[in-house]
């Protein structure tokens, strides 16, 4: 997949254009994929980075970064994509002018999106108007109960398999691999220790069962309370696995949650928990 961030990189086209944040690629936006496969030439995304509601200076906490968004549009078979840096001077355009900077010079014939999708200034802007300016529109039927803040809300609670239902994949936790405390590795569990971007999503505190890099893995996200920590971190304990990982990008799977973190009254107790967790993550089902 081509991906640039000015209409000037793709050049004309002609192109079919859906236009969305995408943030998770959920099911919903994947309807939305699907319907611009079959609409045209060049099926292209115009996506927009940061997020639309963190440039009018709200916070989201982000299901996935935009190298992970577009590496999944990419799988769905995407071949181009524009990403609009959103500012406050994009976040003013009218409908028309957004129209003609962004969607005509890179040839925009048939445009595809979510039946409730608004653009421009004040979100004045939808596939009706964007009929009035000489578009073909494609509209996708909203899916019942599938939006990004429903599944973040789930992700919060921890329910990473109700999340999962809705994405139509795990939830992953992304991040890059740095030193830690190495006290997995004394007690024969050594984990990756991630550093996750402050503006993504990490699901609620506690021992999950996932997997990376083709191995499954059990997932601690807490504060390790059993010595004490304050710190929230996110580590991966990759079974079967060998190798260095360290200053690596690292997506991981959650698969289920497994149980909440506590203290144990002994080191030789904390150990034989994660045993326990172990097994339970060999055992453990993909949700989907």
């Amino acid at each position: 997949m081509r991906v640039a961030s000015g209409p000037g990189e793709l050049g004309p086209g002609p192109r079919a254009v859906a236009l969305g944040t995408f943030d998770g690629v959920h099911l919903g936006h994947r309807r939305v994929i699907e319907k611009l496969l079959e609409a045209g030439p060049e099926p292209t995304v115009v996506t927009f980075d940061p997020h639309p509601r963190t440039a009018l200076g709200n916070r989201v906490e982000l299901l996935a970064t935009l190298e992970r968004r577009l590496e999944l549009l990419d799988e769905l078979g995407v071949a181009a994509a524009l990403v609009v840096e959103f500012t406050l001077e994009v976040a003013n355009l009218e409908p028309q002018e957004f129209a003609d900077q962004v969607l005509r010079p890179i040839g925009a014939e048939t445009v595809v999106a979510g039946a409730d999708f608004r653009f421009g200034r004040a979100r004045r802007g939808d596939l009706a108007t964007l009929e009035s300016l000489g578009f073909q529109t494609s509209p996708v039927a909203i899916l019942e109960g599938i939006s990004s803040t429903r599944i973040r809300e789930l992700v919060r609670e921890g329910d990473v398999k109700g999340a999962a239902q809705l994405l139509g994949r795990p939830i992953e936790v992304e991040g890059t691999v740095v030193t830690g405390d190495a006290r997995g590795g004394t007690l024969g569990f050594p984990t990756a220790n991630l550093d996750v971007r402050p503006e993504l999503l990490v699901p609620a505190n506690g021992i999950y069962a996932g997997a990376a890099l083709d191995h499954r893995a059990a997932v601690s996200i807490g504060t390790n309370p059993h010595y004490g920590g304050s710190e929230r971190r996110v580590e991966a304990f990759l079974l079967d696995y060998s190798g260095d990982l360290y200053g690596r990008r690292l997506i991981v799977e959650l698969w289920s949650r497994l149980r909440d973190e506590q203290a144990f009254a002994s080191e030789e107790e904390l150990v034989a928990q994660i045993a326990r967790d172990v097994e339970l993550t060999r055992a453990a089902d993909r949700p989907v």
